[in-house]
């Protein structure tokens, strides 16, 4: 089995030097990418903060996780992420998705499949320097083309083939339950076979959501919120884990969290309103509890036979950064204890 790639899209967004600094601890702790989610309501400018981060490191991958064709046109996103590939000597990767806070908080709407899948498209045509007609007198290409990556991160089912059909790679971000994950991949393989494509040659990486808490009952609580937010944008998901919604109408309960169950202020609040949720929920969306826990449901996860290239454990909620606390960081937490456990596991 070779041994999969791990990125990190948590860091010290307070300014681009800061994040920069973030990331060169990160490559020194061993991880392999450092992901900047594009919201421009939230933090500093992704390429700005990127650009940082590349004269900063060596090694370290980096890239969006994630960027949208809604707030960026999809030729200003192609420039900038080959701006980035340029000063980082190689090291970019594009990640793409429909939007999340970045559109919600600027009162837009996610971009349709149809959408992203043209803007795929596009960008990818202008980062192998290839000319696209938009509509001028003639077409046009950026001037500075480089072979970046483009991947989609994805949920839906015609999402996952849209990007089957139009990515380098997908972003897997379903949970961590076998149904939930082979479902995924099937329509990953299907898409690509419905243009020609070899599936095997669409590289793969999962997103999961890591609640690394020693407290077993806030960790599960956090959990079933990380469940509930999944169902309040994607709710066949519970119906291919085998589960069911069995409580108040998830639109009535959104109105109490703010933005939504994945991004409440209060993980715990927000996981209380859905305590009716069975355990079997946290466990099919989210990897939670210790070190240990952690670690073996990681393995549980790489060892079904599917080839995960990267793998993003996205801290649930927000870890505290260096400076605010006196205990080992999420960042050197996973770094020096889960990371050698899951490596030692799949060997």
């Amino acid at each position: 089995m070779n041994m999969p790639a791990f990125g990190l899209n948590r860091f010290d967004f307070s300014t681009p030097a800061a994040f920069a600094e973030d990331v060169a601890r990160a490559e020194q702790l061993g991880w392999d990418y450092a992901f900047v989610p594009d919201s421009q309501m939230r933090r500093h400018d992704t390429y700005v903060l990127l650009a940082f981060a590349a004269a900063a490191t060596d090694r370290i991958g980096m890239g969006t996780l994630l960027a949208n064709p809604i707030t960026r046109h999809p030729t200003v996103t192609a420039g900038s992420i080959a701006t980035v590939d340029q000063l980082s000597d190689g090291r970019a990767l594009l990640g793409l998705g429909i939007g999340d806070t970045a559109v919600r908080l600027a009162g837009l709407k996610p971009a349709s499949v149809a959408a992203l899948e043209d803007a795929t498209l596009m960008i990818r045509t202008l980062l192998r320097g290839d000319a696209v007609n938009l509509g001028a007198n003639s077409s046009t290409r950026i001037p500075h083309p480089r072979h970046v990556p483009v991947w989609i991160a994805a949920a839906g089912p015609r999402m996952l083939r849209a990007a089957g059909r139009v990515a380098d790679g997908v972003f897997i971000r379903v949970g961590r339950s076998e149904a939930l994950l082979h479902s995924a991949v099937a329509a990953i393989h299907r898409g690509a076979e419905d243009t020609g494509r070899d599936p095997d040659s669409i590289r793969l990486g999962i997103v999961l959501h890591t609640v690394l808490d020693d407290d077993a009952e806030r960790a599960l609580t956090i959990g079933k919120s990380v469940a509930a937010g999944y169902y309040e944008y994607s709710p066949h998901l519970f119906e291919i884990a085998g589960l069911t919604w069995n409580g108040p109408d998830v639109h009535e309960l959104q109105r109490l969290v703010n933005p939504d169950f994945h991004h409440h202020s209060d993980l715990v609040e927000s996981g209380r309103l859905v305590e009716f949720l069975p355990d079997a929920a946290a466990d099919a969306f989210c990897v939670r509890g210790g070190v240990s826990d952690i670690s073996s449901q990681l393995i549980e996860v790489l060892s079904q036979g599917i080839n995960f290239e990267i793998i993003v454990p996205h801290p649930v909620p927000n870890p505290p950064l260096s400076n605010e606390s006196s205990d080992p960081t999420y960042m050197e937490t996973i770094a020096r204890e889960v990371v050698p456990l899951v490596k030692n596991g799949l060997r």
